[in-house]
């Protein structure tokens, strides 16, 4: 199935928010009370859905089939993504669905990952702290995405989060704004124009500049 662009060439996106202590996580939460009720942005919490990590299958494949880009949002945890969103990956993306034979329902969807980094950016080189990247440390989620056909757009991280101040967080909020809002709108932000190889290529397909 290809990906249905909505009419005034809207993307419907949806956001699998993630953060297991949301009471904790202030500036998940001010990034997304930030776009909450925007037409066509979907946020999905899925530790309030599935508390008991009983994943319903069935309508998160549904929700997925509606929307043109899946966005994981989390705290970065132990270099990768908090639990509940691997258990989501290893159920939801079955085989004749996401891949093999006729599993083909994600196929020309884009997929972002957004994740909030506690440490510093400098502490995520090969002479800092943890050694790699987060980028690095991103790509088999990545490659996951591609390997069901999804296109990826670059990632988008905030660090620092543990001792952020009131000022950049607004400023990031303010920036995590316009990022959704142009993901949806298919237009041009910051982050996207520092990535606008990737950007490009979407949005020359989105508006029919080329075949795809």
């Amino acid at each position: 199935m290809k990906t249905i662009i909505n009419k005034g060439w809207q993307n419907k996106i949806l956001i699998l928010f993630a953060p297991p202590m949301i009471h904790r996580s202030n500036v998940n939460k001010s990034l997304i009370n930030s776009v909450m009720g925007l037409e066509n942005i979907t946020v999905h919490d899925l530790y309030a859905s599935y508390p008991d990590f009983d994943i319903d299958i069935k309508q998160e494949q549904s929700l997925l089939y509606e929307h043109d880009i899946i966005i994981f949002q989390y705290p970065f945890y132990w270099y990768s993504t908090p639990a509940i969103l691997k258990a989501w990956q290893d159920l939801v993306l079955q085989y004749g669905f996401a891949y093999g034979e006729n599993g083909n329902a994600l196929a020309e969807k884009h997929f972002m990952n957004i994740t909030t980094v506690g440490a510093t950016k400098g502490s995520y080189t090969s002479n800092g702290t943890n050694r790699y990247s987060v980028k690095e440390f991103l790509y088999p989620i990545e490659q996951t995405a591609r390997f069901v056909g999804m296109n990826v757009i670059p990632p988008y991280m905030i660090y620092g989060t543990h001792r952020i101040r009131k000022s950049e967080l607004d400023n990031q909020v303010s920036a995590y704004q316009e990022l959704l809002v142009a993901l949806r709108d298919n237009k041009s932000c910051e982050h996207l124009e520092t990535n606008k190889g990737t950007w490009s290529n979407l949005l020359a397909k989105l508006t029919g500049q080329r075949n795809g």
